[in-house]
Protein backbone atom coordinates (compact mmCIF):
# COMPACT_ATOMS: atom_id res chain seq x y z
CA UNK A 1 0.00 0.00 0.00
CA UNK A 2 2.83 2.41 0.90
CA UNK A 3 4.50 1.70 -2.47
CA UNK A 4 1.25 2.46 -4.29
CA UNK A 5 0.80 5.76 -2.43
CA UNK A 6 4.39 6.75 -3.21
CA UNK A 7 3.93 5.91 -6.87
CA UNK A 8 0.75 7.94 -7.10
CA UNK A 9 2.48 10.87 -5.39
CA UNK A 10 5.35 10.85 -7.88
CA UNK A 11 2.89 10.61 -10.78
CA UNK A 12 0.93 13.57 -9.46
CA UNK A 13 4.05 15.69 -9.10
CA UNK A 14 5.14 14.87 -12.64
CA UNK A 15 1.74 15.76 -14.04
CA UNK A 16 1.94 19.05 -12.16
CA UNK A 17 5.26 19.75 -13.86
CA UNK A 18 7.14 20.19 -10.58
CA UNK A 19 9.35 17.10 -10.75
CA UNK A 20 9.74 16.16 -14.40
CA UNK A 21 13.26 14.89 -13.92
CA UNK A 22 15.08 13.00 -16.66
CA UNK A 23 15.34 9.32 -15.83
CA UNK A 24 17.34 6.91 -17.95
CA UNK A 25 15.20 5.28 -20.58
CA UNK A 26 12.18 7.50 -19.87
CA UNK A 27 11.32 10.16 -22.46
CA UNK A 28 10.41 13.61 -21.14
CA UNK A 29 7.84 15.78 -22.90
CA UNK A 30 9.31 19.08 -24.14
CA UNK A 31 6.86 21.05 -22.04
CA UNK A 32 8.41 19.41 -18.96
CA UNK A 33 12.01 20.15 -19.94
CA UNK A 34 13.73 23.08 -18.29
CA UNK A 35 17.42 23.83 -18.83
CA UNK A 36 19.57 25.76 -16.39
CA UNK A 37 22.75 27.48 -17.56
CA UNK A 38 25.68 28.60 -15.40
CA UNK A 39 28.05 31.16 -16.95
CA UNK A 40 31.36 32.36 -15.51
CA UNK A 41 30.82 35.95 -16.69
CA UNK A 42 28.08 37.89 -18.45
CA UNK A 43 27.54 39.15 -21.99
CA UNK A 44 30.59 41.44 -21.75
CA UNK A 45 32.77 38.34 -22.09
CA UNK A 46 33.04 37.13 -25.68
CA UNK A 47 33.46 33.59 -24.34
CA UNK A 48 30.31 33.62 -22.22
CA UNK A 49 28.30 35.56 -24.80
CA UNK A 50 29.00 32.80 -27.31
CA UNK A 51 27.50 30.26 -24.89
CA UNK A 52 24.58 32.50 -23.95
CA UNK A 53 23.58 33.05 -27.57
CA UNK A 54 23.77 29.30 -28.22
CA UNK A 55 21.70 28.49 -25.13
CA UNK A 56 18.92 30.85 -26.14
CA UNK A 57 18.95 29.70 -29.77
CA UNK A 58 18.83 25.99 -28.95
CA UNK A 59 16.15 26.27 -26.28
CA UNK A 60 13.94 28.58 -28.30
CA UNK A 61 14.31 26.43 -31.40
CA UNK A 62 13.28 23.29 -29.50
CA UNK A 63 10.60 25.05 -27.48
CA UNK A 64 11.92 24.31 -23.98
CA UNK A 65 12.13 26.56 -20.95
CA UNK A 66 15.47 27.83 -19.70
CA UNK A 67 17.10 29.86 -16.92
CA UNK A 68 20.40 31.75 -17.20
CA UNK A 69 22.72 32.44 -14.26
CA UNK A 70 25.64 34.77 -14.99
CA UNK A 71 28.80 35.81 -13.12
CA UNK A 72 29.06 32.50 -11.28
CA UNK A 73 32.67 32.09 -10.16
CA UNK A 74 34.69 28.88 -10.13
CA UNK A 75 33.95 28.13 -6.49
CA UNK A 76 31.18 27.10 -4.14
CA UNK A 77 28.91 29.59 -5.93
CA UNK A 78 28.73 27.12 -8.81
CA UNK A 79 27.34 24.35 -6.61
CA UNK A 80 24.89 26.79 -5.04
CA UNK A 81 23.75 27.94 -8.48
CA UNK A 82 23.26 24.33 -9.57
CA UNK A 83 21.24 23.55 -6.44
CA UNK A 84 19.10 26.64 -7.02
CA UNK A 85 18.44 25.54 -10.60
CA UNK A 86 17.34 22.11 -9.37
CA UNK A 87 14.96 23.85 -6.96
CA UNK A 88 13.62 25.85 -9.92
CA UNK A 89 12.71 22.59 -11.68
CA UNK A 90 15.60 22.25 -14.13
CA UNK A 91 16.25 18.73 -15.32
CA UNK A 92 19.34 19.65 -17.37
CA UNK A 93 22.06 21.95 -16.01
CA UNK A 94 24.97 23.19 -18.13
CA UNK A 95 28.09 25.07 -16.94
CA UNK A 96 30.59 26.74 -19.23
CA UNK A 97 33.93 27.09 -17.41
CA UNK A 98 36.74 24.65 -16.60
CA UNK A 99 36.83 25.55 -12.90
CA UNK A 100 33.13 24.77 -12.47
CA UNK A 101 33.78 21.05 -12.86
CA UNK A 102 34.29 19.83 -9.29
CA UNK A 103 31.16 21.70 -8.16
CA UNK A 104 29.12 20.28 -11.02
CA UNK A 105 30.25 16.79 -10.02
CA UNK A 106 29.28 17.54 -6.41
CA UNK A 107 25.82 18.53 -7.59
CA UNK A 108 25.54 15.50 -9.89
CA UNK A 109 26.27 13.19 -6.96
CA UNK A 110 23.56 14.84 -4.88
CA UNK A 111 20.86 15.27 -7.54
CA UNK A 112 20.91 11.93 -9.32
CA UNK A 113 17.81 12.57 -11.43
CA UNK A 114 19.21 15.72 -13.06
CA UNK A 115 21.56 15.72 -16.06
CA UNK A 116 24.70 17.83 -15.57
CA UNK A 117 26.60 18.86 -18.70
CA UNK A 118 29.90 20.73 -18.58
CA UNK A 119 32.00 22.42 -21.25
CA UNK A 120 35.81 22.05 -21.29
CA UNK A 121 35.89 19.57 -18.39
CA UNK A 122 38.04 16.46 -18.20
CA UNK A 123 36.62 14.08 -15.60
CA UNK A 124 33.37 12.65 -16.94
CA UNK A 125 35.02 9.58 -18.47
CA UNK A 126 36.77 8.73 -15.18
CA UNK A 127 34.00 9.68 -12.73
CA UNK A 128 31.59 7.35 -14.55
CA UNK A 129 28.50 9.12 -13.25
CA UNK A 130 25.46 8.41 -15.44
CA UNK A 131 24.26 12.01 -15.06
CA UNK A 132 27.53 13.91 -15.53
CA UNK A 133 28.89 14.72 -19.00
CA UNK A 134 31.70 16.70 -20.67
CA UNK A 135 31.64 18.39 -24.08
CA UNK A 136 34.08 20.25 -26.29
CA UNK A 137 34.88 20.53 -30.00
CA UNK A 138 37.80 20.18 -32.39
CA UNK A 139 38.34 23.93 -32.22
CA UNK A 140 41.99 23.33 -33.04
CA UNK A 141 40.78 22.91 -36.63
CA UNK A 142 39.06 26.29 -36.50
CA UNK A 143 42.15 27.92 -35.04
CA UNK A 144 44.27 26.30 -37.76
CA UNK A 145 42.00 27.81 -40.44
CA UNK A 146 42.14 31.21 -38.74
CA UNK A 147 45.93 30.81 -38.66
CA UNK A 148 46.01 30.26 -42.41
CA UNK A 149 44.16 33.56 -42.84
CA UNK A 150 46.77 35.22 -40.64
CA UNK A 151 49.60 33.66 -42.67
CA UNK A 152 48.11 34.99 -45.88
CA UNK A 153 48.02 38.45 -44.33
CA UNK A 154 51.72 38.18 -43.44
CA UNK A 155 52.48 37.18 -47.04
CA UNK A 156 50.58 40.23 -48.27
CA UNK A 157 52.51 42.48 -45.89
CA UNK A 158 55.78 41.05 -47.21
CA UNK A 159 54.68 41.52 -50.82
CA UNK A 160 53.67 45.13 -50.09
CA UNK A 161 57.01 45.90 -48.49
CA UNK A 162 55.55 46.55 -45.02
CA UNK A 163 57.69 43.82 -43.46
CA UNK A 164 60.39 41.39 -44.52
CA UNK A 165 60.37 37.61 -44.08
CA UNK A 166 62.67 38.11 -41.09
CA UNK A 167 60.03 40.32 -39.46
CA UNK A 168 57.19 37.79 -39.55
CA UNK A 169 56.90 37.58 -35.77
CA UNK A 170 53.38 37.39 -34.37
CA UNK A 171 52.01 37.53 -30.83
CA UNK A 172 49.41 35.61 -28.87
CA UNK A 173 47.64 36.65 -25.67
CA UNK A 174 46.70 33.56 -23.67
CA UNK A 175 44.68 33.25 -20.49
CA UNK A 176 46.36 30.39 -18.61
CA UNK A 177 49.11 27.91 -19.58
CA UNK A 178 46.53 25.10 -19.66
CA UNK A 179 46.43 22.41 -22.34
CA UNK A 180 43.31 24.02 -23.84
CA UNK A 181 45.21 27.27 -24.41
CA UNK A 182 48.45 25.57 -25.50
CA UNK A 183 46.56 23.40 -27.99
CA UNK A 184 44.82 26.52 -29.29
CA UNK A 185 47.86 28.68 -29.82
CA UNK A 186 49.84 25.79 -31.28
CA UNK A 187 47.17 24.92 -33.84
CA UNK A 188 46.85 28.62 -34.73
CA UNK A 189 50.61 28.88 -35.22
CA UNK A 190 50.70 25.74 -37.35
CA UNK A 191 48.01 27.30 -39.56
CA UNK A 192 49.98 30.53 -39.91
CA UNK A 193 53.12 28.57 -40.77
CA UNK A 194 51.19 26.48 -43.30
CA UNK A 195 50.76 29.69 -45.30
CA UNK A 196 53.87 31.63 -44.20
CA UNK A 197 56.78 29.29 -43.36
CA UNK A 198 59.05 32.01 -41.91
CA UNK A 199 56.71 32.93 -39.04
CA UNK A 200 57.65 32.80 -35.36
CA UNK A 201 55.36 33.52 -32.42
CA UNK A 202 55.59 34.93 -28.89
CA UNK A 203 53.00 34.02 -26.26
CA UNK A 204 52.15 35.89 -23.09
CA UNK A 205 49.65 34.91 -20.39
CA UNK A 206 47.32 37.05 -18.30
CA UNK A 207 46.48 34.28 -15.79
CA UNK A 208 42.85 35.30 -16.05
CA UNK A 209 40.06 34.28 -18.41
CA UNK A 210 38.71 37.82 -18.49
CA UNK A 211 40.74 40.93 -17.69
CA UNK A 212 40.42 43.64 -20.31
CA UNK A 213 43.25 45.75 -18.92
CA UNK A 214 45.72 42.84 -18.76
CA UNK A 215 44.74 41.56 -22.19
CA UNK A 216 45.19 45.02 -23.70
CA UNK A 217 48.51 45.40 -21.90
CA UNK A 218 49.68 41.99 -23.11
CA UNK A 219 48.83 42.78 -26.73
CA UNK A 220 50.46 46.21 -26.49
CA UNK A 221 53.70 44.72 -25.14
CA UNK A 222 53.77 42.13 -27.92
CA UNK A 223 53.30 44.88 -30.51
CA UNK A 224 56.07 46.95 -28.91
CA UNK A 225 58.28 43.84 -29.06
CA UNK A 226 57.89 43.73 -32.83
CA UNK A 227 54.91 41.40 -33.28
CA UNK A 228 53.16 42.40 -36.50
CA UNK A 229 49.93 40.43 -35.98
CA UNK A 230 48.12 39.40 -32.79
CA UNK A 231 45.70 36.64 -31.84
CA UNK A 232 44.36 35.53 -28.49
CA UNK A 233 42.69 33.03 -26.22
CA UNK A 234 41.22 35.49 -23.76
CA UNK A 235 37.69 36.73 -23.42
CA UNK A 236 37.56 40.52 -23.54
CA UNK A 237 38.01 43.15 -26.22
CA UNK A 238 41.37 44.16 -24.71
CA UNK A 239 43.65 42.65 -27.35
CA UNK A 240 41.50 43.55 -30.39
CA UNK A 241 41.16 47.20 -29.32
CA UNK A 242 44.91 47.43 -28.71
CA UNK A 243 45.42 46.18 -32.26
CA UNK A 244 42.93 48.63 -33.72
CA UNK A 245 44.64 51.50 -31.91
CA UNK A 246 48.07 50.41 -33.18
CA UNK A 247 46.89 49.48 -36.68
CA UNK A 248 48.06 45.88 -36.23
CA UNK A 249 46.09 42.99 -37.82
CA UNK A 250 44.17 40.84 -35.36
CA UNK A 251 42.58 37.38 -35.36
CA UNK A 252 40.05 37.19 -32.51
CA UNK A 253 38.22 34.32 -30.80
CA UNK A 254 34.56 33.52 -30.11
CA UNK A 255 33.11 36.05 -32.51
CA UNK A 256 33.70 38.84 -34.98
CA UNK A 257 35.08 42.11 -33.65
CA UNK A 258 34.68 43.90 -36.96
CA UNK A 259 32.22 46.46 -35.56
CA UNK A 260 34.80 47.75 -33.07
CA UNK A 261 37.89 46.95 -35.13
CA UNK A 262 36.97 47.49 -38.79
CA UNK A 263 40.51 48.19 -39.93
CA UNK A 264 42.39 45.35 -38.26
CA UNK A 265 40.01 42.42 -37.64
CA UNK A 266 40.62 39.56 -40.10
CA UNK A 267 38.59 36.56 -38.91
CA UNK A 268 37.54 34.72 -35.77
CA UNK A 269 37.14 31.06 -34.90
CA UNK A 270 34.62 29.81 -32.40
CA UNK A 271 32.83 26.76 -31.09
CA UNK A 272 29.18 26.82 -32.08
CA UNK A 273 27.51 25.30 -29.02
CA UNK A 274 24.03 25.06 -30.56
CA UNK A 275 24.53 21.50 -31.93
CA UNK A 276 25.58 20.19 -28.50
CA UNK A 277 22.82 21.98 -26.63
CA UNK A 278 20.24 20.63 -29.05
CA UNK A 279 21.79 17.17 -28.66
CA UNK A 280 21.66 17.14 -24.85
CA UNK A 281 18.06 18.38 -24.84
CA UNK A 282 16.93 15.89 -27.49
CA UNK A 283 18.58 13.02 -25.63
CA UNK A 284 16.53 13.85 -22.54
CA UNK A 285 13.35 14.31 -24.56
CA UNK A 286 13.90 10.91 -26.21
CA UNK A 287 14.94 9.18 -22.99
CA UNK A 288 18.43 8.40 -24.31
CA UNK A 289 21.79 8.59 -22.53
CA UNK A 290 24.01 11.64 -23.06
CA UNK A 291 27.58 10.79 -24.06
CA UNK A 292 30.10 11.08 -21.22
CA UNK A 293 32.48 12.86 -23.63
CA UNK A 294 31.08 14.59 -26.72
CA UNK A 295 33.36 16.21 -29.30
CA UNK A 296 31.83 18.47 -31.92
CA UNK A 297 33.52 18.88 -35.31
CA UNK A 298 33.38 20.91 -38.49
CA UNK A 299 31.00 18.27 -39.82
CA UNK A 300 28.57 18.64 -36.90
CA UNK A 301 28.58 22.41 -37.36
CA UNK A 302 30.37 22.90 -34.05
CA UNK A 303 33.56 24.51 -35.41
CA UNK A 304 33.05 27.75 -37.29
CA UNK A 305 34.78 30.80 -38.64
CA UNK A 306 33.21 34.22 -38.70
CA UNK A 307 32.78 36.07 -41.94
CA UNK A 308 36.16 37.23 -43.25
CA UNK A 309 36.66 40.99 -43.06
CA UNK A 310 37.84 41.60 -46.63
CA UNK A 311 38.80 45.17 -45.72
CA UNK A 312 41.65 43.80 -43.58
CA UNK A 313 42.26 40.26 -44.86
CA UNK A 314 44.58 39.41 -47.75
CA UNK A 315 43.07 38.97 -51.18
CA UNK A 316 42.04 35.36 -51.80
CA UNK A 317 41.55 34.54 -48.10
CA UNK A 318 37.95 33.40 -48.46
CA UNK A 319 38.78 31.00 -51.28
CA UNK A 320 41.84 29.61 -49.49
CA UNK A 321 39.87 28.97 -46.32
CA UNK A 322 37.30 27.01 -48.29
CA UNK A 323 40.14 24.87 -49.64
CA UNK A 324 41.59 24.30 -46.15
CA UNK A 325 38.18 23.45 -44.71
CA UNK A 326 37.67 20.84 -47.44
CA UNK A 327 41.09 19.35 -46.64
CA UNK A 328 40.27 19.09 -42.94
CA UNK A 329 36.95 17.43 -43.75
CA UNK A 330 38.39 14.84 -46.12
CA UNK A 331 41.40 14.17 -43.91
CA UNK A 332 44.06 15.31 -46.35
CA UNK A 333 45.08 18.00 -43.84
CA UNK A 334 45.83 16.98 -40.26
CA UNK A 335 46.47 19.84 -37.83
CA UNK A 336 48.77 17.89 -35.51
CA UNK A 337 50.65 15.91 -38.12
CA UNK A 338 53.91 15.28 -36.25
CA UNK A 339 55.87 15.61 -39.50
CA UNK A 340 55.06 19.34 -39.47
CA UNK A 341 56.67 20.32 -36.16
CA UNK A 342 59.54 19.54 -33.81
CA UNK A 343 60.24 20.01 -30.10
CA UNK A 344 63.75 21.10 -29.13
CA UNK A 345 64.87 20.22 -32.63
CA UNK A 346 63.68 16.65 -32.34
CA UNK A 347 60.94 14.87 -34.26
CA UNK A 348 57.90 13.89 -32.19
CA UNK A 349 57.17 10.17 -32.44
CA UNK A 350 55.31 9.76 -29.16
CA UNK A 351 53.31 11.94 -26.80
CA UNK A 352 51.91 10.44 -23.63
CA UNK A 353 49.29 12.81 -22.25
CA UNK A 354 47.49 13.16 -18.93
CA UNK A 355 44.13 12.30 -20.46
CA UNK A 356 42.56 10.81 -17.33
CA UNK A 357 43.34 13.92 -15.21
CA UNK A 358 43.28 12.21 -11.81
CA UNK A 359 44.87 15.22 -10.13
CA UNK A 360 48.32 13.68 -10.07
CA UNK A 361 49.48 15.21 -13.39
CA UNK A 362 50.84 11.83 -14.45
CA UNK A 363 50.58 11.15 -18.22
CA UNK A 364 49.15 7.75 -19.06
CA UNK A 365 47.78 7.77 -22.61
CA UNK A 366 49.77 7.53 -25.85
CA UNK A 367 48.15 10.00 -28.23
CA UNK A 368 50.25 9.67 -31.39
CA UNK A 369 48.76 7.19 -33.85
CA UNK A 370 50.27 6.71 -37.31
CA UNK A 371 52.16 9.98 -37.04
CA UNK A 372 49.16 12.08 -36.00
CA UNK A 373 48.69 13.45 -32.51
CA UNK A 374 45.03 12.66 -31.91
CA UNK A 375 43.76 15.75 -30.12
CA UNK A 376 40.30 15.56 -28.50
CA UNK A 377 40.05 11.87 -29.44
CA UNK A 378 40.57 10.13 -26.09
CA UNK A 379 38.48 12.77 -24.31
CA UNK A 380 36.70 15.85 -25.58
CA UNK A 381 38.83 18.50 -23.83
CA UNK A 382 42.30 19.21 -25.30
CA UNK A 383 45.41 17.58 -23.85
CA UNK A 384 48.14 18.84 -26.22
CA UNK A 385 50.63 20.64 -23.97
CA UNK A 386 53.98 20.65 -25.78
CA UNK A 387 55.90 23.82 -26.62
CA UNK A 388 56.93 23.31 -30.23
CA UNK A 389 59.83 24.99 -32.01
CA UNK A 390 59.01 28.42 -33.43
CA UNK A 391 56.94 29.44 -30.39
CA UNK A 392 58.47 31.37 -27.49
CA UNK A 393 56.56 31.56 -24.21
CA UNK A 394 57.45 34.82 -22.49
CA UNK A 395 57.90 35.19 -18.75
CA UNK A 396 55.23 37.29 -17.10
Amino acid sequence: MKKLVALLLVLALCLAGTAAFALEGQPVAKENVKVGFIFLHDENSTYDLNFMNAAKEACEKLGVAYVLKTNIDEGEACYEAAADLVDEGCNIIFADSFGHESYMIQAALEFENVEFCHATGTRAHTENLPNYHNAFASIYEGRFMAGVAAGLKLNEMIANGKITEEQTKIGYVGAFPYAEVVSGYTSFYLGVRYACPSVTMEVTFTNSWYDEALEKEGATKLIQDGCVLISQHADSMGAPTACETAGVPNVSYNGSTVAACPNTFIVSSRINWVPYMEYMINQVVEGKAIDADWTGTIETGSVELSEVNTAAAAEGTVEKLEEIRAGLLDGSIKVFDTATFTVDGQAVTSYVADVDDMGDYVPETETVIDGILMESYFRSAPYFAMNIDGITVLGN
